[in-house]
């Protein structure tokens, strides 16, 4: 991809230049001191109708062969291949139908020559049948006992083998799989009632900020209703965590310390606002003085201002303030945290290229990621701009379901280059996803 020339007016732009000088961190390196930093949380036995999207933590070995027994995988009859070599429509083969075999029950002596045993799906398989017919190839002359089989029956036909999904001893889940509906049925198939996984990270929650009030009160001049708590304990459930919500903390030390100390026995703490420059950002005050805090600026829009380390022994991610910063900076590192704690041993975001639609201006050489609607067309995936790219716009954030990503040496995406897109949103890898670019 070669970068456009010049910048013309009238261009989407999404925000402040991130050209402040050589200390600011890519977004990369960003991601990694912060991941290094984590770990699998502890094994906990789970019974396993509460799994669901949780990691297991250790391999799972069947104590028995699955299926355990042959078994039919239809309605049909039962038979002896060799009895059926040299049938055909004109010629059928006739056999007597000597017994019927039914689900749950243990089939009666042994198939003779000459006989058929009328069966049905997932019935033992009487010794001496090799096959099974359905009922629908048959010609029945049920006055007589007898069916006329139609056409050569080959070895194994509509049958199920003992062990066939899995033997006895063998790992039929491996430590790290994430735990779907597929895999809550295979653990029970297997006999489990319990699995060992990673619990839920519990995810302390704080906004700060005089101006955030709940919703549901009524609006002062000056105060905004805080969108930034429950988009950010959304996150933290989407990605499998428990959030605490703190509330909202005043600017003043006293408030973020007293809010802060409810989530001692947290996993993780997020805050939102109060790490950058102002004259009230008082979190990363208060975080110095009360733990070992980084405050970094990140090469990254929006999501420039980031704070992270620990408060006493648990760490700590402060996002921006703005709402749509605080989305791109959790999405970006707060919730690759998480999955790490789950035990994910696959924390990347599914991402597809897509063909951009639009003009997007990139100012201030830093990794961008605009809100984008992405759509599937007979050509392949296309992304256009899901409205207004402000840090405070929720209204193009709730008609987006991709972050199109910039990269930093670009001036100027536009329209027609591809460019990679995160879609955060997809069942976090729950799903057969297209193949990644990465």
């Amino acid at each position: 991809m070669s970068i456009a020339a010049p910048i013309v007016p009238n261009h989407a732009s999404t925000g402040r230049d991130c050209k402040v000088g050589a200390a600011m961190l890519g977004v990369d390196e960003a991601r990694r001191r912060i991941l290094n930093a984590f770990a699998p949380l502890p094994a906990t036995a789970t019974p396993i109708q509460d799994a669901l999207a949780l990691t297991i933590a250790e391999d799972v070995v069947t104590g028995i062969a699955l299926p355990p027994f042959t078994n039919s995988a239809m309605d049909g009859y039962a038979v002896r291949t060799f009895d059926t070599l040299t049938a055909s429509a004109a010629r059928p083969a006739w056999l007597k139908v000597s017994g019927q075999a039914t689900a749950g029950h243990e089939p009666e002596g042994s198939l003779e020559p000459g006989c058929a045993v009328r069966i049905m799906t997932g019935a033992p398989v009487p010794a001496g049948a090799d096959a099974v017919i359905r009922f629908e190839e048959i010609d029945e002359a049920s006055e007589h006992g007898w069916i006329g089989v139609p056409r050569s029956v080959r070895p194994g036909e509509n049958i199920r083998p003992a062990g066939e999904v899995a033997r006895q001893g063998e790992i039929v889940l491996a430590a790290g799989s994430r735990i779907r509906p597929a895999e809550i049925g295979l653990l029970a198939a297997v006999g489990r009632t319990h699995v060992a996984v990673h619990r839920r990270p519990r995810v302390a929650v704080l906004v700060t900020g005089d101006e955030v009030v709940d919703a549901g009160t009524a609006l002062q001049p000056g105060q905004i209703w805080n969108s930034n708590g429950p988009m950010i304990a959304a996150q933290v459930r989407h990605c499998g965590g428990d959030p605490i919500m703190l509330g909202v903390a005043r600017d003043t030390a006293g408030s973020v310390r007293a809010r802060l100390a409810e989530s001692a026995d947290a996993d993780l703490m997020i805050t939102t606002g109060g790490v950058s420059v102002g004259d009230f950002d008082v979190v990363k005050d208060v975080l110095q003085a009360e733990g070992r805090i980084d405050l970094w600026q990140i090469r990254l829009k929006p999501g420039k201002p980031l704070a992270f380390g620990w408060v006493g022994d648990t760490p700590l991610i402060g996002l921006p303030g703005n709402p749509i910063a605080a989305y791109v900076a959790f999405t970006q590192f707060a919730r690759l945290a998480i999955l790490t704690m789950l035990g994910r041993q696959d924390v990347s975001i599914p991402t597809v290229r897509a063909k951009l639609l639009d003009r997007i201006e990139n100012r201030g050489e830093c990794e961008q990621y605009a809100r984008v609607q992405v759509e599937m067309t007979s050509a392949g995936y296309v992304a256009r701009l899901a409205g207004g790219q402000g840090s405070g716009m929720l209204t193009s954030l709730a008609k987006s379901n991709g972050l199109l990503m910039i990269p930093e040496t670009f001036d100027v995406a536009e329209p027609g280059m591809t460019f990679q897109v995160q879609m955060p949103d997809w069942d976090l890898g729950s799903l057969g996803l297209e193949s990644r670019d990465t």
